[in-house]
């Protein structure tokens, strides 16, 4: 078969065997797939992640990963029941931590400009 093709305002011709598409394509055999395995995920019994999370109720924890913007508290000072304490900011976002329960500060882990992680005790009441 001859082709006449015009590139750029020039005229070419061409002569071209058209193959038969079953001759031109290589014999490969066939992909064999991947096999797949699935492994489930042991997870922890709830009851021992809520202790490992939260530890004492005289502990305050970080909820977050993030930095301690204020200390509301000092050593010896009293403290009611969810009054807040500590103030963290995670994703430009802040966030109040507040006493689990009524005491004295026993002890201050942190202080502002503070990174803490995750789970971290960030003060201890007596």
């Amino acid at each position: 078969m001859r082709l006449r093709i015009k590139i750029d305002g020039r005229t070419y011709e061409a002569e071209v065997e058209v193959l038969d598409s079953v001759e031109s394509a290589p014999d490969y055999p066939p992909y064999p797939p991947a096999q797949t395995t699935f492994v489930p995920a042991t997870l922890p019994e709830l009851s021992t992640q809520i202790e490992a999370e939260h530890g004492s109720d005289k502990e305050c924890r970080s909820p977050v990963m993030g930095m301690v913007i204020k200390v509301n508290v000092e050593v010896g000072q009293q403290v009611q029941p969810e009054e807040v304490v500590i103030v963290l900011e995670s994703m430009k976002m802040e966030m109040q931590i507040a006493a689990p329960t009524g005491g004295v500060v026993k002890s201050v882990f942190v202080k502002p400009g503070a990174a803490v992680k995750v789970n971290e005790v960030l003060l201890e009441l007596a």
